[in-house]
């Protein structure tokens, strides 16, 4: 049985990660290596390795966007881009460095001057430095030999270091360079006067085992802080830089939701919490800004979270089976190796065929409806008549079974009576609505930043400025220009007690159908605050 107060410590190590809800296994204290730091630093490379995401295309604002998010969750270091590149790239890094406060500002740069003289030119006083040391990207690619790396390598870190800039270098492909010529490398870098040097695993090739080999054969020759650089080709990204990390590694590379080339990078949200919550190694994030800056890197990329990502995904706190769910909500260390909150996200009790009361009753309560166990036991046994036939209950559904057994839905109280979108080209969108509370007809109008936005802002102008929109789903359910789709709006009231309530809708127009699912969701709300 494990020992859940061995791995309850304090938290005094992180001023961010509450100790007393994580719940690893004890086992993990058994292991930890007296070459481990205290404390690591982050570099987050997400702006520029994460950019070379096949697909991925920021914009300059998109970038400050990224950038401040990383900033205001505490990173270390913020690799900023490529700014030899090209002049947008160039213009996307002054405005990175002019933007955030706390983070220092890296930019990758080729061991040349000419790559160096266009980063200092950008305002940068920290450049990240590389060149390909392995035998296949010699023979290969640079059709150069050993000694004119090296000399190359040299003569740009005395270069940036001449100017005053703090200099992390890379051998690129360390992991498929000969260790002997690593050493070597490393050596001669130092005399050079680099900061920091980095051990990519260019290709992702090398397994946990060997890079705690390679880096404890690094640290014999090394004087200044080593990083790591991983990539997932293997899905071992996260594994092997915790791996380096054990042997004394003081810094890891990572990206937001694992994006980068080919497989992608170590994940930041893996890799901070798997340090602090296995070894207690401190780092500088605040665990709690990890849901969101995850959310916005997905929003602002286009790439989507997958539901079993771990630590972010959807379905990372989602709990169905009734024996879990009831787990849970007695305790969260039974089925949950840290709390939700940790993380800036929430738990999810999801409703299937595997579901019980438990799980009814505390989804129903989120949206302050309660019931009896008679009542609950009717829902129960409906859900899982739909789910035995394939079909899905989602929480507006299960509002809708649950208003309709007590009956509370007999009436409508909010009525849309009249309803205008205005938009286009040089347009700023402005909704009009008229609303009919309870007899009373009320008009409204308001801007936003598309139709959607104006639309459901004019309904909030009308019925007051305690009503917020919770969540937004949209989603398409047939095919082509003129499909259906599906969206599903939570909303809520602040007054002395929260409530919330869910609307859904279907149609063709996705602006009207917007407006129908809030108004839906509404109406419900509206219901509940008159009887309370």
């Amino acid at each position: 049985m494990f020992d859940q107060r061995a791995t309850e410590r304090s938290s005094s190590t992180s001023p961010h990660l509450d100790r007393k809800r994580v719940y690893t296994s004890q086992y993990n204290a058994m292991v930890r290596a007296e070459t481990l730091p205290g404390r690591v630093m982050v570099l987050d490379t997400t702006l520029r390795d994460g950019e070379q995401t096949p697909g991925v295309a920021l914009s300059a604002d998109d970038k400050v966007r990224i950038a401040q998010a990383l900033d205001d969750m505490g990173v270390d270091v913020i690799e900023a881009g490529f700014p030899a590149a090209s002049s947008g790239e160039q213009e996307a890094v002054r405005k990175i460095a002019s933007s955030v406060s706390r983070s220092r500002v890296c930019g990758l740069a080729r061991c040349n001057r000419k790559d160096i003289d266009v980063l200092l030119n950008c305002g940068l006083d920290y450049v990240h430095t590389f060149i390909a040391t392995s035998d296949i990207h010699l023979k290969h690619k640079l059709k150069m030999d050993r000694s004119q790396v090296k000399a190359r390598a040299i003569d740009s870190i005395e270069y940036a270091k001449s100017h005053g800039l703090t200099v992390e270098f890379s051998c690129e492909d360390a992991t498929r360079t000969d260790l002997e010529f690593l050493k070597e490398m490393h050596v001669a870098v130092q005399g050079a006067g680099v900061d920091k040097i980095n051990v990519p695993d260019t290709v992702g090739t090398i397994s946990p085992p060997a890079m705690e080999y390679l880096i404890k054969e690094l640290m014999t020759v090394t004087r200044v802080p080593i990083s790591v650089h991983c990539h997932d080709d293997f899905g071992l990204a996260v594994a092997n830089s915790i791996a380096a990390v054990r042997q004394g590694a003081q810094q890891v590379h990572v990206t937001v939701n694992g994006l980068g080339e080919r497989a992608g990078n170590a994940a930041l949200e893996e890799t901070i919490l798997a340090l602090m919550a296995f070894f207690d190694v401190e780092t500088s994030v605040d665990t709690r800004k990890i849901g969101p800056a995850s959310k916005l890197v997905s929003r602002l990329t286009g790439y989507p979270i997958p539901g079993n990502k771990a630590i972010v995904g959807a379905n990372a706190f989602a709990h169905e089976s009734g024996i879990h769910v009831h787990g849970v909500l007695g305790d969260p260390s039974t089925y949950e190796a840290f709390g939700p909150e940790l993380v800036g996200v929430q738990r999810n009790i999801v409703i299937g065929k595997h579901t019980g009361a438990h799980s009814v009753k505390e989804k129903l309560g989120e949206y302050g409806i309660d019931l009896t166990d008679e009542q609950v036991a009717q829902i129960v046994d409906k859900v899982k008549k739909l789910a035995d036939s394939g079909k899905g209950v989602d929480d507006a559904e299960l509002v809708a079974l649950a208003s309709h057994i007590v009956g509370q839905r007999e009436a409508k109280n909010v009525r849309l009576k009249e309803f205008a979108v205005f938009t286009g080209i040089n347009t700023t969108p402005t909704a009009v609505v008229s609303i009919e509370v309870n007899g009373e007809k009320k008009t409204g109008t308001s801007i936003g930043i598309g139709p959607v936005d104006a639309a459901i802002n004019a309904i909030k102008s009308v019925m007051g400025n305690d009503i917020s929109l919770e969540e937004y789903r949209l989603s398409a359910i047939t095919g082509g220009s003129d499909s259906l789709c599906e969206v599903t709006v939570r909303v809520a009231r602040c007054g002395g007690k929260k409530m919330m309530s869910i609307g859904k809708a279907v149609g063709t127009d996705i602006v009207q159908t917007s407006v129908d699912s809030t108004m839906e969701a509404l109406d419900r709300l509206y219901c509940r605050k008159k009887e309370q």
